[in-house]
């Protein structure tokens, strides 16, 4: 809420109940607090979900679709997801922490999406693609709706005007179909 430089250890031990010593009895420090809670509530993710598309059934395209819903579901709508902004914003002043998060989060997540996308164009599905600005273009708008959700989409006089999961589902058309009215040639 405040910040990774403005929030004190204090804070954090009085909002999870503890004393200050409680909470170094567990972390070192501040920095390890977050890996701690970057790890327990986003790393920890990615080997369910690589497992789950290891038996994934349906195409590549219903495969994009169910990991961005499902990262909205589990991540994304939760308060945790206001990690990736602090992350973000403190990531000039913080560079070890932005080093973890690319390490523990942007890593497997862009390794996540470059499966499907890879499996895609594998499978004839997907046309051949640079793969890499094609991971980018998958995960920009996520970090968008993240971004909104913890800013704009936290005023109430915003907080109507855009439908994640809405949003989520027009990405993907886009994705898949693109704008034209009819295909190329």
């Amino acid at each position: 809420e405040k910040g990774f430089s403005a929030t004190r250890v204090e804070e954090v031990a009085a909002r999870a109940g503890v004393s200050k010593g409680t909470l170094f009895l567990y972390f070192q420090s501040k920095e390890d607090l977050f890996k701690a809670v970057v790890r327990e509530n986003i790393a920890n993710q990615f080997p369910a979900w690589n497992e789950e598309f290891n038996t994934y059934q349906g195409s590549s395209g219903e495969m994009l679709r169910y990991a961005l819903v499902s990262w909205w579901e589990r991540i994304g709508k939760t308060r945790v997801s206001g990690i990736t902004k602090l992350v973000i914003s403190e990531a000039q002043n913080f560079p070890e922490i932005a080093d973890f998060y690319q390490a523990e989060v942007i890593q497997p997540g862009n390794a996540l999406i470059r499966r499907i996308l890879d499996r895609g164009v594998q499978s004839g599905e997907f046309r051949p693609l640079d793969t890499d600005q094609a991971v980018h273009t998958v995960v920009a708008p996520m970090i968008f709706l993240m971004m909104w959700k913890h800013s704009m989409g936290a005023c109430a006089a915003s907080a109507h005007i855009m439908d994640p999961e809405q949003f989520i589902h027009m990405q993907v058309d886009l994705l898949l179909y693109g704008m034209t009215a009819k295909s190329k040639p």
